[in-house]
């Protein structure tokens, strides 16, 4: 992912130095297995230990891999020449690393550790965002705005309400990450073609202790691609869900509607031509960036399918989309965290658009008690119909003048009962116990 959409942590984790460290972790504990069961000798593990802690704890540098590609270039294998260089570093005792292994055991099992820390960072970005979205709702649960479907005018909302639905369903994507954290959380030391015919089991399950993962119960030459696709559908999901957030902020910035505002820093610059100009460039970026998220579901999916026990038709898909999905992913949800902690609102104009049709937003309710009254409801429907139709024809008319002149409507209903019928009251009087659905008491 290019720099602009990298955050510094995720940067870090997705480095070609991290990379080999996390490497060279797996090599090293897989050792340390080894020297228990009695086949590393206890000074050469002590002599690999030595050797390796400095880039275990501090890291690889530049240089270190500028070292590494510069033996691959000549070996073609990324990990023969990893191994190559850390036995030059290590000495003789360099020669018990990688013992009974294939690449794809360090490969796989490095990569969950990865992918396992990169999802963590995520969970506690979607964590903030829940706790922004909670906060907001609540300021806004009685902020009262018109609810749209089909981009047309419909019935009473709150901005509370849209905020709450937003909540839920983020709620929603940190299940689902959460659930993908699990799957992803596996490694496999068990050999060429996973049957562990050089490599003892209590290898692998030393290995992946250390590293806070579990053993795959089963695998072949690599863990199975599906835990990959599950990751990656989890993380397109939650690109799907800041996208429907950010699109419906842009709708509510447009000039016509101007309910809802992204903030506008000073200095801040809203095109190179038109100085008037107040864009809503945070929610197009994050809509933007969700296609981007979305886009690598497919070849994680297509990856599933594999030659026989293993081919590598997936690993050059894998150093793409993986780094990158959940690098635009950390980005994305600090960006929105931000983009909604300083959203302004507009109540004012929430109401004055509530207002817009001048009272057809109250057409069910009429006929609804139009039916009430024995009417049926083909009937009903055609008397409140008329009286809308022509509101939406002649501005100088309201809605209730219309059905308060309408003789045929007077004939089952009162005055007092058609006022009654205006009333905002009666679209908001189970707010309260929708957030207790969703927030609890």
């Amino acid at each position: 992912m290019i720099p602009r959409y990298t955050r510094p942590e995720m940067a870090r984790l997705w480095s070609p130095e991290e990379k080999l460290r996390a490497w060279l972790l797996v090599e090293v504990l897989a050792c340390e297995a080894w020297a228990k069961l009695g086949k590393v000798p206890k000074e050469a593990l002590q002599a690999i230990q030595e050797k390796t802690r400095p880039f275990i704890e501090r890291g690889f540098s530049a240089e270190d891999v500028a070292r590494v590609e510069e033996i691959e270039r000549e070996t073609r294998h990324d990990v023969i020449a990893f191994l190559t260089y850390m036995e030059r570093i290590i000495g003789p005792e360099g020669r018990f690393l990688h013992l009974g292994m294939t690449s794809s055991d360090m490969l796989d099992t490095a990569m969950a550790w990865l992918m396992k820390r990169a999802l963590e960072l995520i969970i506690k970005d979607v964590k903030a965002v829940l706790e922004v979205l909670r906060e907001r709702a609540f300021e806004h649960k009685n902020t009262v705005m018109i609810g749209r479907t089909h981009g047309i005018h419909a019935e009473p909302i709150t901005f509370g309400l849209k905020l709450a639905l937003w909540y839920e369903e983020m709620r929603r994507n940190l299940k689902r990450l959460e659930t993908a954290l699990e799957t992803i959380s596996y490694g496999k030391i068990s050999g060429a073609v996973g049957t562990f015919a050089h490599v003892e089991p209590e290898v692998e399950a030393y290995v992946c202790e250390k590293l806070g993962l579990k053993p795959a119960p089963i695998s072949n030459q690599v863990i199975q691609r599906d835990r990959y696709a599950e990751y990656m559908a989890a993380l397109a999901l939650l690109a799907g869900t800041v996208e429907k957030i950010a699109t419906e902020i842009r709708h509510l910035q447009r000039t016509e509607v101007l309910e809802a505002e992204e903030p506008f820093g000073k200095g801040q610059k809203g095109s190179s031509a038109m100085p008037h100009k107040r864009n809503p460039i945070l929610s197009e970026n994050l809509c933007g960036l969700a296609r981007l998220v979305r886009g690598y579901l497919t070849p994680a999916l297509e990856n599933m399918a594999l030659w026989h026990e293993r081919d590598i038709s997936h690993s050059s898909v894998e150093r793409v989309i993986v780094p990158d999905a959940t690098t635009a992913a950390d980005f994305m949800l600090k960006r929105l965290e931000g983009l909604l902690r300083g959203l302004v609102v507009y109540p004012e104009r929430m109401r004055k658009n509530l207002e817009l049709l001048r009272g057809l937003i109250f057409s069910q309710p009429l006929l609804l008690a139009l039916t009430e009254k024995g009417l049926p409801r083909e009937k009903a429907y055609a008397l409140v119909q008329r009286n809308a139709m022509i509101v939406w024809q002649d501005e100088t008319k309201t809605f209730k003048e219309l059905v308060l002149a309408d003789a045929e409507i007077r004939k089952h209903l009162s005055p007092e009962e058609i006022e009654g019928l205006f009333d905002l009251r009666h679209y908001l009087r189970h707010v309260d116990t929708i957030f207790r659905r969703v927030f609890g008491e």
